[in-house]
């Protein structure tokens, strides 16, 4: 049996968590959907995530700190963020910072794929 890469979703927002996966496995990915950045910090998935999903706006760690973090920790995993607010809400720099995109909600399932594709082509 072939393994599916494993996308991970971190986005507070319960309608993303629960629709987006279920997007990504439509994809053909596995998929696994987190609350907030200490929950993913906290799970053993980590290892084993070849891109992740992250919401800029998360409360408490936001998604570029839990993107710093993780790098601090050795784990180099392309991430797409995604936001609902703005261009100009944007960081200054996070694509600079590693990130492979960023796209705004709602998106295309083809705005996705790009990005999914743009993201995994080294994998």
């Amino acid at each position: 049996m072939e393994t599916r890469a494993l996308i991970i979703v971190v986005d507070d927002d319960e309608s993303v968590r629960e629709s987006l996966p279920d997007l990504l496995r439509e994809l053909g990915f596995a998929a696994k959907a987190f609350v907030s950045g200490p929950e993913l910090l906290a799970s053993a998935d980590i290892g084993a995530a070849k891109c992740l999903i992250l919401d800029i706006g998360l409360p408490g760690m936001s998604g570029p700190e839990l993107q710093r973090e993780l790098f601090e920790r050795g784990h180099l995993i392309p991430t797409i963020f995604i936001t609902g607010r703005s261009e100009k809400s944007i960081p200054p720099g996070l694509l600079d910072e590693g990130a492979i995109d960023c796209i705004f909600k709602p998106f295309s399932e083809q705005d996705l794929r790009d990005a999914l594709d743009a993201a995994l082509r080294g994998n």
